[in-house]
């Protein structure tokens, strides 16, 4: 049976699938319910304390609607909450006593993990984690939905 080429699009989210799927799979095995997008905002916030919205898209590189939908999701696991705030005007989140006490567990998980994906690197002809830092810069430079208004333009115009 030939297979059927994938689009970039079905490739992009196959990739995300493999990757996040097996570290889902070891948070379960230790006990964590955790997922992978929480990281980011969960980082900070073990680095930085509490922080508002706006900092945490900011400092992650997440849109703000990214992060907020993250953080819903976080509170539902009770590994964050709203903090205290001298300026009533913002909102600042921080790490309940649950999320801190994750603290160990998450760091030796996410050292594996970066391990791991040294490992893949090291596989692969030419290093993910590179290619993939120059497709965001390309894209941040040249949003997608740019090129393929050129992509149209240029096939009306044949």
């Amino acid at each position: 049976m030939t297979r059927v080429k994938q689009t970039f699009g079905t490739q992009v989210r196959r990739l995300l699938e493999l990757l996040d799927g097996d570290v889902v799979k070891f948070y379960e095995q230790a006990g964590l319910d955790y997922r992978p997008r929480y990281t980011p905002v969960m980082r900070l916030l073990l680095r930085e304390g509490a922080m508002t919205v706006g900092e945490l898209a900011n400092r992650s590189g997440l849109t703000q609607p990214a992060v907020s939908q993250t953080l819903r999701e976080m509170k539902k696991a009770d590994l964050v909450v709203d903090a205290k705030s001298e300026d009533r005007r913002q909102r600042r989140i921080a790490l309940s006593a649950h999320g801190e006490s994750l603290r160990e567990t998450l760091e030796g998980q996410w050292a594996a993990t970066r391990e791991a994906a040294a490992s893949l690197d090291e596989g692969l002809a030419y290093p993910l984690s590179e290619l993939l830092a120059e497709a965001i810069e390309s894209l941040e430079a040249d949003p997608f939905a740019d090129r393929i208004r050129r992509a149209l333009k240029t096939e009306e115009d044949k």
